[in-house]
C-alpha cells in the first residue's frame, strides 16, 4: 500500500488517539472515577493501538493489516463503552472511535 492510500486511515487514527487521550484525562476529573474505570482503561488501550497503527502504516509494516484489524476491534469496544456515558468527552470519543474502526476495517480489507 502507498502512503496516499493510508492517508485517511492515519488521519482517523490520529483523531481517535487525541479523542481518547482527552477522554482519558477528563474521566479522571469526573466525580465518580470508579464508575469511569472501564472507559479509562479502554481509552488507554485504544490510544496506544491507534498510535501503533499509525506507525505501522507510516513504515509500511508487513503486519499493518493485522494491526488495523485489531485497532478496529479495540476502537469499537472503546466506542461502545464511551457511548454509555453522557459526558461530552465520552460522546465525542465514541464518535471518533466508531469512525476510526470503520476506516481501519476498510483499509485492512
Amino acid at each position: 500500500m502507498t502512503q496516499q492510500q493510508y492517508e485517511e486511515c492515519i488521519k482517523a487514527c490520529l483523531e481517535c488517539m487525541e479523542a481518547c487521550n482527552v477522554c482519558f484525562d477528563a474521566c479522571l476529573e469526573e466525580d465518580n472515577v470508579k464508575m469511569m474505570a472501564d472507559c479509562i482503561r479502554l481509552d488507554r488501550d485504544c490510544a496506544d493501538l491507534c498510535g501503533l497503527a499509525v506507525k505501522a502504516m507510516q513504515t509500511n509494516s508487513p503486519a499493518a493489516k493485522q494491526i488495523l484489524a485489531l485497532c478496529a476491534e479495540i476502537c469499537e469496544r472503546c466506542g461502545n463503552e464511551c457511548k454509555k456515558h453522557d459526558h461530552d468527552h465520552c460522546q465525542k470519543c465514541a464518535e471518533a472511535c466508531f469512525k476510526c474502526a470503520e476506516v481501519c476495517r476498510s483499509t485492512a480489507a
